[in-house]
Protein backbone atom coordinates (compact mmCIF):
# COMPACT_ATOMS: atom_id res chain seq x y z
CA UNK A 1 0.00 0.00 0.00
CA UNK A 2 1.46 3.71 -0.99
CA UNK A 3 1.23 6.27 1.20
CA UNK A 4 -0.78 8.96 -0.47
CA UNK A 5 1.30 12.36 -0.51
CA UNK A 6 -0.11 15.62 -0.58
CA UNK A 7 1.41 17.63 -3.31
CA UNK A 8 4.12 20.49 -2.43
CA UNK A 9 5.59 21.89 -5.43
CA UNK A 10 9.41 20.90 -4.84
CA UNK A 11 10.06 24.17 -6.07
CA UNK A 12 8.93 26.20 -3.90
CA UNK A 13 10.71 24.60 -1.17
CA UNK A 14 14.06 26.78 0.70
CA UNK A 15 15.77 23.87 1.02
CA UNK A 16 16.96 21.10 -0.94
CA UNK A 17 16.39 17.76 0.08
CA UNK A 18 19.60 16.88 -0.65
CA UNK A 19 20.97 19.00 3.11
CA UNK A 20 18.52 16.41 4.62
CA UNK A 21 19.08 13.15 2.74
CA UNK A 22 22.18 11.95 5.39
CA UNK A 23 20.15 13.48 8.50
CA UNK A 24 19.83 10.95 11.44
CA UNK A 25 16.24 9.75 12.73
CA UNK A 26 15.33 12.65 15.10
CA UNK A 27 13.90 12.09 18.19
CA UNK A 28 10.14 10.40 18.26
CA UNK A 29 8.42 13.46 19.54
CA UNK A 30 9.34 14.86 16.64
CA UNK A 31 7.83 12.76 13.41
CA UNK A 32 5.24 14.58 13.24
CA UNK A 33 7.49 17.61 12.03
CA UNK A 34 9.85 15.78 10.44
CA UNK A 35 7.93 14.07 7.91
CA UNK A 36 5.77 17.54 6.91
CA UNK A 37 9.40 18.97 5.87
CA UNK A 38 10.36 15.91 3.80
CA UNK A 39 6.67 14.45 2.71
CA UNK A 40 6.82 15.60 -0.38
CA UNK A 41 10.71 14.08 -1.23
CA UNK A 42 9.48 10.51 -0.41
CA UNK A 43 8.53 10.25 -4.13
CA UNK A 44 12.29 9.86 -4.71
CA UNK A 45 12.81 7.38 -1.98
CA UNK A 46 10.48 4.51 -2.85
CA UNK A 47 12.78 2.72 0.27
CA UNK A 48 10.55 5.04 2.88
CA UNK A 49 7.34 3.97 1.39
CA UNK A 50 6.67 0.88 3.33
CA UNK A 51 8.20 2.70 6.34
CA UNK A 52 5.66 5.52 6.32
CA UNK A 53 2.53 2.86 4.93
CA UNK A 54 2.84 1.50 9.10
CA UNK A 55 2.11 5.46 10.04
CA UNK A 56 -0.23 5.71 7.42
CA UNK A 57 -3.35 5.77 10.10
CA UNK A 58 -1.75 8.17 11.56
CA UNK A 59 -0.42 10.71 9.00
CA UNK A 60 -2.48 14.33 9.07
CA UNK A 61 -3.09 16.52 5.90
CA UNK A 62 -0.60 19.38 6.90
CA UNK A 63 -1.72 22.56 5.45
CA UNK A 64 0.53 23.95 3.25
CA UNK A 65 1.55 27.20 5.41
CA UNK A 66 2.44 24.32 8.17
CA UNK A 67 4.62 23.66 5.77
CA UNK A 68 6.41 26.58 4.83
CA UNK A 69 6.23 27.79 8.61
CA UNK A 70 8.66 24.30 9.44
CA UNK A 71 10.93 24.98 6.83
CA UNK A 72 11.21 28.85 7.72
CA UNK A 73 11.90 27.73 11.20
CA UNK A 74 15.25 25.47 10.01
CA UNK A 75 16.16 27.99 7.39
CA UNK A 76 19.90 28.85 9.04
CA UNK A 77 19.27 32.78 8.59
CA UNK A 78 16.70 32.68 11.55
CA UNK A 79 18.77 31.36 13.60
CA UNK A 80 19.68 33.38 16.63
CA UNK A 81 22.69 33.37 18.93
CA UNK A 82 21.50 31.27 22.33
CA UNK A 83 18.71 29.62 20.86
CA UNK A 84 20.31 25.99 20.43
CA UNK A 85 18.50 23.81 17.63
CA UNK A 86 17.16 21.00 19.99
CA UNK A 87 15.56 24.12 22.12
CA UNK A 88 14.05 25.59 18.72
CA UNK A 89 12.44 21.68 17.72
CA UNK A 90 11.20 21.06 21.02
CA UNK A 91 9.37 24.43 20.54
CA UNK A 92 7.85 24.27 17.33
CA UNK A 93 6.51 20.79 18.16
CA UNK A 94 4.76 22.03 21.06
CA UNK A 95 3.40 24.61 18.53
CA UNK A 96 2.33 22.57 16.36
CA UNK A 97 1.03 19.88 18.82
CA UNK A 98 -1.20 22.63 20.31
CA UNK A 99 -3.03 23.83 17.44
CA UNK A 100 -3.41 20.33 16.21
CA UNK A 101 -5.02 19.08 19.83
CA UNK A 102 -7.16 22.49 19.87
CA UNK A 103 -8.49 22.08 16.21
CA UNK A 104 -7.22 25.49 15.14
CA UNK A 105 -4.40 24.07 12.53
CA UNK A 106 -6.40 25.21 9.31
CA UNK A 107 -7.21 28.88 11.40
CA UNK A 108 -4.18 30.05 12.34
CA UNK A 109 -2.02 32.10 10.14
CA UNK A 110 1.09 30.84 9.31
CA UNK A 111 2.17 33.24 6.85
CA UNK A 112 2.24 35.91 10.12
CA UNK A 113 2.89 33.41 13.35
CA UNK A 114 6.31 34.10 15.10
CA UNK A 115 8.81 31.56 14.52
CA UNK A 116 9.54 29.28 17.85
CA UNK A 117 13.14 30.93 17.94
CA UNK A 118 11.32 34.08 18.40
CA UNK A 119 9.02 32.93 20.68
CA UNK A 120 12.09 31.66 22.86
CA UNK A 121 13.78 34.77 22.89
CA UNK A 122 10.44 36.62 24.03
CA UNK A 123 9.52 34.29 26.47
CA UNK A 124 13.25 34.16 27.95
CA UNK A 125 13.41 38.18 28.13
CA UNK A 126 9.64 38.77 30.24
CA UNK A 127 11.24 36.81 32.52
CA UNK A 128 14.17 39.07 32.91
CA UNK A 129 12.44 42.32 31.95
CA UNK A 130 9.26 43.44 33.77
CA UNK A 131 6.10 43.07 31.27
CA UNK A 132 6.13 47.20 30.85
CA UNK A 133 9.06 47.66 29.72
CA UNK A 134 9.04 45.59 26.44
CA UNK A 135 6.56 44.60 24.22
CA UNK A 136 6.51 40.69 22.74
CA UNK A 137 4.71 38.05 21.57
CA UNK A 138 2.06 36.21 23.31
CA UNK A 139 2.83 33.04 24.68
CA UNK A 140 2.28 29.34 22.19
CA UNK A 141 -1.19 29.24 24.60
CA UNK A 142 -2.18 32.06 23.06
CA UNK A 143 -2.15 30.76 19.42
CA UNK A 144 -6.33 31.56 19.22
CA UNK A 145 -5.23 34.99 19.11
CA UNK A 146 -3.61 34.38 15.45
CA UNK A 147 -6.59 32.36 14.05
CA UNK A 148 -8.32 33.51 11.38
CA UNK A 149 -11.83 34.21 11.67
CA UNK A 150 -14.49 34.34 8.79
CA UNK A 151 -14.47 38.50 9.18
CA UNK A 152 -11.00 38.48 9.22
CA UNK A 153 -9.73 36.45 6.70
CA UNK A 154 -8.10 38.89 4.80
CA UNK A 155 -5.14 40.35 5.80
CA UNK A 156 -3.62 43.71 5.40
CA UNK A 157 -1.25 43.82 3.35
CA UNK A 158 0.92 46.22 6.05
CA UNK A 159 0.75 44.04 8.77
CA UNK A 160 2.63 40.90 6.40
CA UNK A 161 5.89 39.59 7.49
CA UNK A 162 8.05 41.40 3.95
CA UNK A 163 10.56 38.78 2.29
CA UNK A 164 13.55 40.62 4.47
CA UNK A 165 12.11 39.52 7.12
CA UNK A 166 11.76 35.87 6.59
CA UNK A 167 15.60 35.54 4.85
CA UNK A 168 17.28 38.34 6.68
CA UNK A 169 18.61 37.40 9.74
CA UNK A 170 16.98 39.77 12.22
CA UNK A 171 19.19 41.85 14.57
CA UNK A 172 18.87 41.05 18.23
CA UNK A 173 16.73 43.33 20.78
CA UNK A 174 18.27 46.50 21.72
CA UNK A 175 16.89 45.20 25.45
CA UNK A 176 18.60 41.78 24.91
CA UNK A 177 21.34 40.75 28.09
CA UNK A 178 24.75 40.63 26.84
CA UNK A 179 25.18 37.13 28.30
CA UNK A 180 22.30 35.91 26.08
CA UNK A 181 24.62 37.36 23.03
CA UNK A 182 26.71 34.70 22.92
CA UNK A 183 26.94 32.62 19.48
CA UNK A 184 24.74 29.43 20.04
CA UNK A 185 25.30 25.95 18.13
CA UNK A 186 24.93 26.48 14.34
CA UNK A 187 21.77 25.00 12.84
CA UNK A 188 21.78 21.76 10.82
CA UNK A 189 22.44 23.14 7.07
CA UNK A 190 25.11 25.29 8.52
CA UNK A 191 26.38 21.81 9.69
CA UNK A 192 25.87 19.98 6.31
CA UNK A 193 26.46 23.22 3.74
CA UNK A 194 29.46 24.92 3.50
CA UNK A 195 28.82 28.64 2.25
CA UNK A 196 31.47 30.31 0.16
CA UNK A 197 34.79 31.77 2.25
CA UNK A 198 33.75 35.09 1.00
CA UNK A 199 30.37 34.85 2.39
CA UNK A 200 31.64 33.35 5.34
CA UNK A 201 34.17 35.61 5.93
CA UNK A 202 31.78 38.87 5.16
CA UNK A 203 29.42 37.03 8.19
CA UNK A 204 31.57 36.52 10.39
CA UNK A 205 33.07 40.39 10.57
CA UNK A 206 29.86 41.72 10.02
CA UNK A 207 29.01 39.65 13.58
CA UNK A 208 32.18 40.25 15.18
CA UNK A 209 31.88 44.18 14.35
CA UNK A 210 27.84 43.95 16.01
CA UNK A 211 28.17 42.19 18.65
CA UNK A 212 31.82 44.35 19.64
CA UNK A 213 29.28 47.39 19.41
CA UNK A 214 26.18 46.45 21.10
CA UNK A 215 28.29 44.92 24.02
CA UNK A 216 31.03 48.30 24.27
CA UNK A 217 27.17 49.98 24.24
CA UNK A 218 25.68 47.94 26.58
CA UNK A 219 28.71 48.44 29.20
CA UNK A 220 28.63 51.89 28.48
CA UNK A 221 25.05 52.84 29.51
CA UNK A 222 25.55 50.06 32.64
CA UNK A 223 28.62 52.54 33.82
CA UNK A 224 26.57 55.32 33.43
CA UNK A 225 23.32 53.87 35.67
CA UNK A 226 26.30 53.02 38.24
CA UNK A 227 27.86 56.70 38.03
CA UNK A 228 24.59 58.04 38.08
CA UNK A 229 22.70 55.77 40.79
CA UNK A 230 26.30 55.94 43.23
CA UNK A 231 26.05 59.86 42.98
CA UNK A 232 22.11 60.38 43.88
CA UNK A 233 21.04 60.83 47.14
CA UNK A 234 17.59 61.40 46.96
CA UNK A 235 15.49 59.80 49.23
CA UNK A 236 13.53 56.40 48.42
CA UNK A 237 9.88 56.36 48.16
CA UNK A 238 8.82 52.83 49.73
CA UNK A 239 5.22 53.19 47.80
CA UNK A 240 6.61 52.38 44.65
CA UNK A 241 6.73 49.03 43.42
CA UNK A 242 9.81 49.53 41.39
CA UNK A 243 12.53 51.11 42.21
CA UNK A 244 13.24 54.95 41.86
CA UNK A 245 14.81 56.40 38.94
CA UNK A 246 18.27 57.86 40.84
CA UNK A 247 18.65 61.61 41.10
CA UNK A 248 19.89 64.30 38.90
CA UNK A 249 23.98 64.18 39.42
CA UNK A 250 24.90 67.79 40.55
CA UNK A 251 26.51 69.86 37.58
CA UNK A 252 27.16 73.15 38.01
CA UNK A 253 29.72 75.41 39.51
CA UNK A 254 31.85 74.55 43.27
CA UNK A 255 30.93 77.44 45.62
CA UNK A 256 33.89 77.91 47.48
CA UNK A 257 33.86 78.98 51.32
CA UNK A 258 37.77 78.93 51.81
CA UNK A 259 39.36 82.56 53.35
CA UNK A 260 43.16 81.19 52.98
CA UNK A 261 45.12 83.63 50.90
CA UNK A 262 47.84 80.94 50.28
CA UNK A 263 46.70 77.11 48.71
CA UNK A 264 49.08 74.73 47.40
CA UNK A 265 48.29 73.45 44.08
CA UNK A 266 47.23 69.53 43.81
CA UNK A 267 45.99 67.79 40.99
CA UNK A 268 42.10 66.82 41.37
CA UNK A 269 41.48 63.68 41.19
CA UNK A 270 37.61 63.78 42.66
CA UNK A 271 35.02 66.07 42.69
CA UNK A 272 36.46 69.72 44.15
CA UNK A 273 35.45 69.93 48.45
CA UNK A 274 34.00 73.65 48.32
CA UNK A 275 35.85 73.85 51.85
CA UNK A 276 39.05 73.92 50.24
CA UNK A 277 38.54 76.07 46.94
CA UNK A 278 38.17 80.00 47.14
CA UNK A 279 35.94 82.44 46.71
CA UNK A 280 36.25 85.27 44.37
CA UNK A 281 36.69 87.74 46.55
CA UNK A 282 39.55 85.90 47.81
CA UNK A 283 41.39 85.31 45.13
CA UNK A 284 41.89 89.00 44.68
CA UNK A 285 43.76 89.15 47.86
CA UNK A 286 45.66 86.41 46.84
CA UNK A 287 46.74 87.59 43.80
CA UNK A 288 48.05 91.13 45.35
CA UNK A 289 49.64 88.97 47.60
CA UNK A 290 51.49 87.06 45.21
CA UNK A 291 52.41 89.84 42.95
CA UNK A 292 53.94 91.49 46.18
CA UNK A 293 55.93 88.46 46.85
CA UNK A 294 57.05 88.07 43.48
CA UNK A 295 58.47 91.80 43.82
CA UNK A 296 60.24 91.05 46.91
CA UNK A 297 61.20 87.33 46.26
CA UNK A 298 61.37 86.56 42.67
CA UNK A 299 60.72 82.84 44.06
CA UNK A 300 59.26 81.08 40.33
CA UNK A 301 58.65 77.62 42.49
CA UNK A 302 56.60 78.98 44.91
CA UNK A 303 54.90 81.88 42.75
CA UNK A 304 54.04 78.98 40.12
CA UNK A 305 52.69 76.91 42.17
CA UNK A 306 50.34 79.62 43.83
CA UNK A 307 49.42 80.77 40.59
CA UNK A 308 48.21 77.42 39.48
CA UNK A 309 46.28 77.13 42.81
CA UNK A 310 44.67 80.15 42.32
CA UNK A 311 43.78 79.15 38.21
CA UNK A 312 42.21 75.76 39.73
CA UNK A 313 39.88 77.79 41.69
CA UNK A 314 38.76 80.10 39.19
CA UNK A 315 38.53 76.83 36.91
CA UNK A 316 36.02 74.70 39.41
CA UNK A 317 34.02 77.96 40.18
CA UNK A 318 33.47 78.57 36.60
CA UNK A 319 34.48 82.34 36.63
CA UNK A 320 35.75 83.74 33.65
CA UNK A 321 35.79 87.45 33.32
CA UNK A 322 38.54 90.17 33.26
CA UNK A 323 40.08 89.06 37.11
CA UNK A 324 40.64 85.55 35.10
CA UNK A 325 42.58 87.09 31.97
CA UNK A 326 44.54 88.87 34.17
CA UNK A 327 45.50 86.05 36.47
CA UNK A 328 46.82 83.79 33.00
CA UNK A 329 48.62 87.08 32.06
CA UNK A 330 50.23 87.47 34.74
CA UNK A 331 51.41 84.19 34.85
CA UNK A 332 52.14 83.86 31.32
CA UNK A 333 54.77 87.09 31.65
CA UNK A 334 56.33 85.67 34.88
CA UNK A 335 56.39 82.07 33.19
CA UNK A 336 58.11 83.71 30.30
CA UNK A 337 60.26 85.93 32.27
CA UNK A 338 61.69 82.25 33.58
CA UNK A 339 61.72 80.21 30.17
CA UNK A 340 58.87 77.77 31.36
CA UNK A 341 57.56 77.82 28.16
CA UNK A 342 55.45 74.72 29.82
CA UNK A 343 53.46 77.19 31.95
CA UNK A 344 53.70 79.52 29.29
CA UNK A 345 51.67 77.28 26.58
CA UNK A 346 48.96 76.47 29.40
CA UNK A 347 48.30 79.92 29.70
CA UNK A 348 48.39 81.19 26.10
CA UNK A 349 45.68 78.51 25.45
CA UNK A 350 43.77 79.75 27.93
CA UNK A 351 43.94 83.54 26.99
CA UNK A 352 43.08 82.82 23.41
CA UNK A 353 40.01 81.37 24.60
CA UNK A 354 39.22 84.08 27.29
CA UNK A 355 40.20 86.91 24.32
CA UNK A 356 37.11 85.19 21.85
CA UNK A 357 34.76 86.15 25.01
CA UNK A 358 35.74 90.12 24.81
CA UNK A 359 37.00 90.09 28.63
CA UNK A 360 39.54 92.98 27.93
CA UNK A 361 43.44 91.93 28.72
CA UNK A 362 45.57 92.52 26.18
CA UNK A 363 45.23 90.60 23.36
CA UNK A 364 47.26 92.12 21.02
CA UNK A 365 49.90 91.51 23.39
CA UNK A 366 49.74 87.73 23.35
CA UNK A 367 49.66 87.46 19.45
CA UNK A 368 52.71 89.36 19.21
CA UNK A 369 54.09 86.45 21.66
CA UNK A 370 52.32 84.04 19.65
CA UNK A 371 54.15 85.26 16.57
CA UNK A 372 57.62 84.54 18.18
CA UNK A 373 56.81 81.65 19.74
CA UNK A 374 56.24 80.21 16.53
CA UNK A 375 58.85 81.44 14.74
CA UNK A 376 61.19 80.12 17.98
CA UNK A 377 59.48 76.72 17.14
CA UNK A 378 59.53 76.96 13.08
CA UNK A 379 56.06 76.02 13.20
CA UNK A 380 55.09 77.26 9.69
CA UNK A 381 51.15 75.67 9.74
CA UNK A 382 50.75 77.99 13.09
CA UNK A 383 52.35 80.88 11.97
CA UNK A 384 49.75 81.11 8.79
CA UNK A 385 46.66 80.38 10.97
CA UNK A 386 47.85 83.39 12.81
CA UNK A 387 48.78 85.34 10.35
CA UNK A 388 44.94 84.88 8.32
CA UNK A 389 43.49 86.22 12.18
CA UNK A 390 45.58 88.95 12.06
CA UNK A 391 43.15 92.24 11.68
CA UNK A 392 44.33 95.53 9.78
CA UNK A 393 44.07 97.01 13.59
CA UNK A 394 45.78 94.08 14.89
CA UNK A 395 48.60 94.80 11.99
CA UNK A 396 49.02 98.83 13.55
CA UNK A 397 49.86 97.65 17.44
CA UNK A 398 53.27 98.10 17.98
CA UNK A 399 54.16 94.64 19.22
CA UNK A 400 52.21 93.16 16.44
CA UNK A 401 54.13 94.96 14.22
CA UNK A 402 57.27 94.49 15.79
CA UNK A 403 56.82 90.62 15.49
CA UNK A 404 55.96 91.05 12.04
CA UNK A 405 58.92 92.77 11.03
CA UNK A 406 61.09 89.98 12.71
CA UNK A 407 59.12 87.75 10.76
CA UNK A 408 60.02 89.19 7.39
CA UNK A 409 63.94 90.28 8.43
CA UNK A 410 64.48 86.30 9.20
CA UNK A 411 62.01 85.31 6.01
CA UNK A 412 64.27 87.59 3.83
CA UNK A 413 67.77 86.46 5.64
CA UNK A 414 68.46 90.40 6.71
CA UNK A 415 70.16 89.55 9.64
CA UNK A 416 71.64 93.34 10.37
CA UNK A 417 67.84 94.19 10.90
CA UNK A 418 66.60 90.95 12.57
CA UNK A 419 69.55 92.31 15.50
CA UNK A 420 68.50 95.87 15.29
CA UNK A 421 64.66 94.54 15.78
CA UNK A 422 65.81 92.10 18.97
CA UNK A 423 67.23 95.60 20.82
CA UNK A 424 64.54 97.01 20.51
CA UNK A 425 61.63 94.54 21.29
CA UNK A 426 58.67 96.01 23.09
CA UNK A 427 56.64 94.24 26.47
CA UNK A 428 58.41 90.96 27.30
CA UNK A 429 58.85 89.97 23.74
CA UNK A 430 62.89 89.75 24.10
CA UNK A 431 62.14 86.73 26.63
CA UNK A 432 61.11 84.68 23.98
CA UNK A 433 63.89 86.19 21.29
CA UNK A 434 66.67 85.18 23.77
CA UNK A 435 65.18 81.63 23.14
CA UNK A 436 66.07 81.58 19.19
CA UNK A 437 69.19 84.41 18.83
CA UNK A 438 71.55 81.92 19.44
CA UNK A 439 70.13 79.96 16.76
CA UNK A 440 69.92 83.04 14.11
CA UNK A 441 73.92 84.16 15.25
CA UNK A 442 75.01 80.85 14.04
CA UNK A 443 73.16 81.10 10.79
CA UNK A 444 74.40 84.87 10.34
CA UNK A 445 77.95 83.91 10.85
CA UNK A 446 77.88 80.85 8.39
CA UNK A 447 76.79 83.44 5.51
CA UNK A 448 78.95 86.05 6.57
CA UNK A 449 82.19 83.42 6.34
CA UNK A 450 81.10 83.08 2.92
CA UNK A 451 81.03 86.88 2.21
CA UNK A 452 83.84 87.88 4.17
CA UNK A 453 87.30 86.78 2.84
CA UNK A 454 89.54 86.14 4.67
CA UNK A 455 89.13 87.65 8.03
CA UNK A 456 86.60 89.46 10.11
CA UNK A 457 87.72 92.02 13.24
CA UNK A 458 85.90 90.76 16.63
CA UNK A 459 84.22 94.12 16.95
CA UNK A 460 82.33 94.13 13.85
CA UNK A 461 80.95 91.09 14.61
CA UNK A 462 80.14 92.52 18.24
CA UNK A 463 78.06 95.32 16.51
CA UNK A 464 76.20 93.27 13.99
CA UNK A 465 74.77 90.09 15.81
CA UNK A 466 73.70 92.30 18.92
CA UNK A 467 76.91 90.89 21.41
CA UNK A 468 77.23 92.75 24.59
CA UNK A 469 80.58 92.92 24.47
CA UNK A 470 83.99 91.46 22.65
CA UNK A 471 84.72 88.71 25.13
CA UNK A 472 81.19 87.62 24.74
CA UNK A 473 81.41 87.53 20.92
CA UNK A 474 84.52 85.62 21.18
CA UNK A 475 83.54 83.23 23.70
CA UNK A 476 80.16 82.47 21.79
CA UNK A 477 82.49 81.68 18.35
CA UNK A 478 85.03 79.51 20.70
CA UNK A 479 82.00 76.97 21.69
CA UNK A 480 81.10 76.63 18.31
CA UNK A 481 84.46 76.04 16.86
CA UNK A 482 86.90 73.51 16.99
CA UNK A 483 87.83 72.57 21.05
CA UNK A 484 91.70 71.77 20.50
CA UNK A 485 92.72 74.06 18.29
CA UNK A 486 90.70 77.62 18.91
CA UNK A 487 93.66 79.02 17.57
CA UNK A 488 92.89 77.52 13.97
CA UNK A 489 90.04 80.31 13.90
CA UNK A 490 90.72 83.26 15.92
CA UNK A 491 93.99 85.07 15.72
CA UNK A 492 95.37 88.42 17.04
CA UNK A 493 96.20 90.66 13.90
CA UNK A 494 96.92 94.44 13.43
CA UNK A 495 96.16 95.40 17.25
CA UNK A 496 92.63 93.17 17.05
CA UNK A 497 91.49 89.99 17.26
CA UNK A 498 90.29 88.31 13.55
CA UNK A 499 87.85 85.43 12.52
CA UNK A 500 89.80 83.38 10.08
CA UNK A 501 86.56 83.17 8.15
CA UNK A 502 87.48 80.44 5.33
CA UNK A 503 88.14 78.18 8.17
CA UNK A 504 85.67 78.99 10.54
CA UNK A 505 83.04 78.49 7.88
CA UNK A 506 82.57 74.39 8.16
CA UNK A 507 82.52 74.63 12.10
CA UNK A 508 79.44 76.98 11.73
CA UNK A 509 77.46 75.63 9.31
CA UNK A 510 77.78 72.43 11.27
CA UNK A 511 76.44 73.86 14.23
CA UNK A 512 73.73 75.50 12.20
CA UNK A 513 72.52 72.24 10.92
CA UNK A 514 72.13 71.05 14.52
CA UNK A 515 70.38 74.35 16.03
CA UNK A 516 67.70 73.92 13.36
CA UNK A 517 66.63 70.41 14.23
CA UNK A 518 63.05 69.96 15.08
CA UNK A 519 61.93 71.76 18.38
CA UNK A 520 59.94 69.50 20.69
CA UNK A 521 58.81 71.41 24.00
CA UNK A 522 56.48 70.27 26.68
CA UNK A 523 53.04 72.01 26.40
CA UNK A 524 53.30 73.26 22.74
CA UNK A 525 50.43 74.69 21.63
Amino acid sequence: MTAVISPLNRSTREIPYEAYQNRPLPPKSLTEFQYIRTGSDNVHNPSKTDTMSVNAKQKIDWPPSVRLYVQRAFVPESAIPGISNEEMQTKLKRVITEATESGKLHLLDWANMPLPQQLLLDERNKEILAPSMMQYWPPPSTVSSFAQTPQSTKVDSSHKRKSSELTGKSDPPANQPPWRKADGPRSFADRITSPAPSDKRARIDSKGRDSSKSNASLEHRKKRFESSLAGSNSPRNGSSSRGDSPGPVKSGPVIGRSQKIEKNYFRLTSAPNPDTVRPLSVLRKSLEHLKKMWRQECNYTYTCDQFKSLRQDLTVQHIKNDFTVNVYEIHARIALEKGDLGEYNQCQTQLRALYKQKLGGHPSEFKAYRILYFIHTCNRTDMNDVLSDLTAADKQDPAVKHALDVRSALALKNYHRFFRLYLDCPNMGAYLMDMFVDRERLAALSSMCKAYKPELRIRFLTEELAFESDEQSARFILEHGPEDSPETILQERDGSVQLLTSKAFPYFEAAKTGAFKKVDIKGQI
